[in-house]
């Protein structure tokens, strides 16, 4: 019996012995990891950094229309707060009613070209149009004004932190203070947890029979944020407190505050979170931290509990209560006097309304981002705070989401048949908008809603481009001539009328005007404008249709163009930014510029990493470009694009109508010498709209182009000097456009009495 009793107290001493060593070694391991984790940490990257997509600049000038109120809204959107007294402080304006001005202390901004610091200046506003700009500093007159352009939305991994580290020099007293009275106010005395923090704690969860608080130190609480789960358990609490003594015998109080007060979350900006002290006095207050009053700075402190329920953008009452207890506090323990503590208490809680940073343009960041992959890895564009600079301009932007979705709503309220009972059947649309001298997108909507569908139709579809190919068979014409020895000008006669093109050694194809209408003997002008396809395919028969499609390709053209007589009529598949390059080259001049998303590219200390100059090359003659200009004026004034004239655009511009033979896809590009916009509609599947391109596609650009415009002076295409030279025209033809703005209107050409594309 004794023996047995001695060997099982044998074995449970050896058993106790390996449970105990093994509880030691796992200990040991565990502090061993713990304390890897939390050197890792604070030696190593603490934040990552999402690299923020910034607009175009906002550019104003003396004589731009802009309503009063987008313009404060405008200042809104990029953090400047209205005040009732002239504005001494970056960010802020005043509105004066009496003198139609506006009195504004622009914010310092590091632009990729040069540094700018804010000054204050006067605008005079007139009804809508900006009539006045004046320096304040030294009252001299400006003519024009570029505000900083605006964030669009971050690349970044999980969640978008938005943080400006400090210094903790950098950190008014005051608010540290602040925050360590209300957050911690043993902070300097203990190790990293607080005994008597956890016992106050614990009597208050007895209380309420729940987990109300935690008794979590500064540096326990910066633990969780740098290396655990936002989750309130009791499990957690262990590693927290472990991991927050190892970092108090690691590291001193001065290093911990800091990372603290640049990790804390401070509240929420749409999709961006604002984390740090530096980043919450612009969120909240749009000033720099030595700029902040008492109140303001109580209200900061007090946030850190909760900050989106505490925000005062949601509850003002329950802001004002907590900043009050942080006050209170302050008080109590001397850091500020009675007369800062009344002073504070009636100071007025920020009262603008909160700007949510969103993804205002998703389509065109989708391929921006494609843009910048191909020069910078996944981890560098989440992690690293580039600042992305773009050719966006949100207005436009704006303008064309809202054309093209009532544009394509209007379509199928006028024609029924065009509603699909399945959203994914359902009509669709696209637009881009370019400016013709750079190259810059200026806006891109590739489809009706982002959030069904992020098939981008700009330039992830190919559709047929139809008669908007036709301008390319004429301009071949104008550059080369026919085989046969005929030169082509614009009043040269060709001849519309039904033929059969035989090719490759026995084959044939026929083209067809609309509705089998044909006119005989027309001039190239009259065959353009009305886009006449058996005119148009006698032409490109003659000047060889391999040359037509080089034309094509000089002008911007990439898909494949393959060399057959249907190429004539744009059987080829193409994308709208296609269209749109080709079509811009023609509008500037004759000069083909790449298109180009991303302008500048810089890292997070505004060092320069890339610049995307503007890439201009001259492919076809300013002559000939002119020319083609002047026939696509035509169209708009006479031909199938005539119809924007009686919805209301008058300015002067060029444009081509495009419609598939089997009314499967509608297209319409026009621009002015400054804008160009392509606008296609049709079905994903292989369903018909039935339309052409003057009634489905034209009827979105004009709104478009009618809102676009609206700001810009008017301008017309500028003849260069050797353009009679090259494509003279007989002195008997002098046809002008029916409405230019200021001039008497020129002799008409004799249009056919119906187009042969329906307008």
């Amino acid at each position: 019996m004794k023996k047995f009793t001695l060997r099982i107290f044998s074995i449970g001493l050896i058993v106790l012995l390996v449970i105990t060593t093994t509880g030691l070694v796992a200990g040991a391991w565990f502090l061993k990891d713990w304390e890897d984790k939390v050197t890792k940490k604070f030696e190593g990257r603490k934040w990552d950094f999402a690299s923020k997509i910034y607009s175009d600049s906002y550019h104003l000038y003396v004589g731009f229309n802009l309503p009063l109120r987008d313009f404060t809204e405008k200042l809104r959107r990029l953090g400047y707060y209205e005040t009732a007294v002239p504005p001494r402080t970056q960010g802020a304006y005043r509105v004066n009613s009496a003198d139609g001005s506006v009195e504004l202390f622009l914010h310092d901004f590091e632009f990729p070209t040069e540094k700018v610091k804010g000054y204050p200046v006067r605008l005079w506003f007139q009804g809508n149009v900006l009539t006045r700009i004046e320096k304040l500093s030294d009252n001299t007159e400006k003519f024009d004004l570029e505000l900083e352009p605006e964030v669009v939305t971050g690349l970044y991994q999980r969640i978008w932190q938005e943080r400006r580290v400090v210094k903790l020099t950098e950190v008014p007293p005051l608010l540290i203070k602040s925050i360590l009275a209300i957050e911690d106010e043993r902070f300097f005395s203990h190790m990293g947890v607080d005994p008597v923090g956890i016992l106050r704690a614990m009597l208050v969860n007895v209380r309420y029979l729940s987990l109300q608080q935690g008794g979590s130190t500064l540096t326990q609480q910066l633990m969780k944020n740098f290396l655990l789960s936002d989750e309130r358990t009791l499990s957690r609490k262990f590693p927290e407190a472990v991991m927050a003594l190892i970092a108090e015998r690691k590291y001193s109080k001065e290093t911990i505050l800091e990372n603290y007060l640049n990790e804390i979350y401070l509240g929420q900006r749409g999709s961006q979170g604002v984390f740090g002290v530096w980043e919450a006095a612009q969120f909240y207050y749009s000033k720099p931290l030595a700029e902040l009053s008492v109140g303001e700075t109580a209200l900061l402190a007090g946030l850190i509990r909760a900050p989106n329920r505490l925000s005062p953008y949601r509850n003002a009452e329950a802001a004002t209560k907590r900043r009050n207890v942080v006050l209170a506090k302050l008080l109590d323990d001397n850091v500020i006097t009675k007369k800062q503590y009344d002073a504070a208490h009636k100071e007025k809680l920020p009262q603008r309304a909160l700007v949510k940073v969103t993804n205002e343009a998703p389509f065109y960041v989708d391929y921006l981002r494609r843009e910048l992959d191909q020069n910078y890895p996944k981890d560098v564009l989440e992690k690293d705070g580039l600042r992305i600079f773009t050719g966006l301009d949100l207005r436009l932007q704006k303008i064309a989401e809202k054309a093209l979705s009532e544009g394509l709503t209007k379509l199928e309220s006028s024609h029924p048949a065009l509603k699909k009972k399945s959203a994914e059947e359902g009509l669709e649309g696209a637009i881009v908008v370019i400016r013709p001298q750079t190259g810059e997108i200026k806006a891109m909507v590739g489809g009706r809603n982002y959030q069904k569908s992020q098939f981008n139709r700009v330039f992830q579809a190919k559709r047929q481009a139809g008669s908007v190919f036709k301008p390319f068979v004429f301009l071949a014409a104008f550059m080369h001539g026919g085989q046969s020895g005929m030169q082509y000008f614009s009043d040269t006669v060709v001849n519309d009328s039904q033929f059969t093109w035989s090719y490759d050694s026995g084959k044939s194809w026929q083209p067809n005007n609309y509705n089998n209408d044909y006119y005989g003997a027309v001039t190239v002008r009259r065959a353009l404008e009305s886009s006449l396809n058996s005119a148009t395919a006698r032409v490109a028969q003659d000047v060889g249709i391999r040359r037509v499609r080089d034309v094509a390709r000089r002008l911007g053209i990439e898909s494949s163009l393959p060399a057959v007589p249907s190429l004539s009529l744009g059987s080829a598949e193409v994308t709208p930014l296609e269209v749109a390059v080709a079509f811009s080259t023609l509008a500037n001049g004759g000069v083909r510029a790449r298109s180009v998303a991303v302008k500048h590219v810089m890292d997070q200390n505004t060092k320069a990493l890339e610049k995307r100059d503007v890439k201009l090359e001259q492919v076809i003659s300013p002559s000939l470009a002119y020319t083609m200009n002047q026939l696509l004026m035509g169209v708009m004034d006479r031909g199938t694009g005539a119809q924007a004239r009686r919805w209301g655009f008058t300015r002067p511009a060029a444009g081509k109508t495009g419609t598939t033979n089997d009314y499967k896809d509608a297209w319409f590009v026009g621009y002015t010498p400054e804008l160009l916009a392509v606008v296609w509609v049709g079905y994903d599947g292989p369903a018909k709209i039935g339309l052409s391109g003057a009634e489905a596609a034209l009827p979105i650009w004009t709104e478009f182009m009618k809102a676009a415009t609206a700001s810009m002076p008017v301008t017309d295409f500028v003849p260069p000097p050797a353009s009679r030279s090259e494509t003279p025209e007989t002195p008997t033809e002098k046809c002008g456009p029916l409405t230019r703005e200021g001039e008497p209107p020129g002799e008409p050409c004799p249009t056919p009495a119906k187009p042969a594309e329906p307008a």
